[in-house]
């Protein structure tokens, strides 16, 4: 509070109030302040009547964000998580931004222990949610992966729609037990290819038979590229050909591993923002492709 203090704060929400240092303060006193603060949160969601789309996995929840803005954002005003703002602390935030001009929003979750998205999902009450993956993220918390998986298919529960990857026979298994009023998207995917700088993609959508091209040959980037795809498909409502032409100008999301050029022929990798090591699978698969492209 002090700190706060000095840099101009003058209002507050606190569990007790403090001894000194509070001239001219306003004091809001409550049980938790974490617990007011979704319960706001809460209640700003509870007056837009706007698509939402809720998406939360172990990994490449904010890429998926990020692309599926850089998809919809020329049709849609979208409103989406700043970053990777998806704890018990960031998904309010995220959702207070919400304003009655946006058209869709889009709020990423995450959990790292039972009893954490049942908080989250009232706040976020998606109409389209998304599943990208289930790995081994937080994994010491949970007795099982059927068990996080359970956990995570709360944000759910009273979804309109639902994407997910149904070769993932878990995340196929947690699925059944959402109310049948979910539909899910369908998505399949006939052929990948990967070339030296870029992948292609052949799909089949409701009798439809296309392609598109993205600018990524890793395992991980072709996965979320999929789920974008399938998501964005939801919503979009123009010709599908403008969005497979999209997806071929589909940036690198900034702040997740960033390769910079480092001394004496080095390169440096960046990827402060995760602290999983299953995030470096996508470098990895990028680096290995290359050596056999040149071999």
């Amino acid at each position: 509070i002090e700190e706060l203090y000095r840099r101009g704060v003058r209002n507050f929400v606190v569990e007790s109030l403090p001894i000194q240092g509070t001239k001219d303060c306003n004091f809001l006193m409550v049980k938790s302040p974490l617990k007011a603060l979704q319960d706001l949160a809460a209640y700003h969601r509870s007056q837009l009547d706007i698509p939402v789309i809720g998406i939360t996995g172990s990994n490449g929840k904010t890429t998926v964000k990020e692309w599926l803005y850089q998809l919809l954002s020329p049709d849609f005003n979208v409103c989406r998580s700043p970053r990777s703002y998806n704890s018990q602390v960031g998904v309010p935030l995220s959702v207070w931004l919400i304003n009655p001009h946006n058209d869709l929003a889009i709020i990423e979750a995450g959990i790292s222990q039972s009893g954490e998205m049942a908080k989250l999902e009232r706040i976020v009450k998606p109409t389209i949610g998304v599943m990208t993956n289930l790995g081994a993220a937080h994994q010491e918390n949970f007795m099982s992966y059927g068990i996080k998986c359970a956990e995570k298919m709360q944000l759910f529960k009273d979804c309109k729609t639902l994407v997910l990857n149904s070769k993932d026979a878990t995340i196929l298994q947690c699925a059944e037990t959402l109310p049948e009023r979910v539909k899910r998207v369908s998505l399949q995917v006939r052929q990948v290819e990967k070339d030296n700088d870029h992948a292609t993609i052949w799909f089949e959508h409701e009798g439809q038979i296309g392609q598109y091209t993205i600018p990524f040959i890793d395992d991980a980037s072709i996965e979320n590229s999929i789920t974008c795809f399938s998501t964005a498909l939801t919503v979009f409502t123009g010709d599908i050909r403008v969005l497979c032409e999209r997806m071929s100008r589909l940036e690198q999301v900034a702040m997740r591993l960033e390769v910079k050029d480092g001394k004496n022929g080095c390169t440096l990798i960046n990827d402060s923002y995760n602290s999983d090591v299953q995030s470096l699978d996508k470098l990895r698969s990028e680096e290995r492709f290359s050596r056999n492209a040149e071999t």
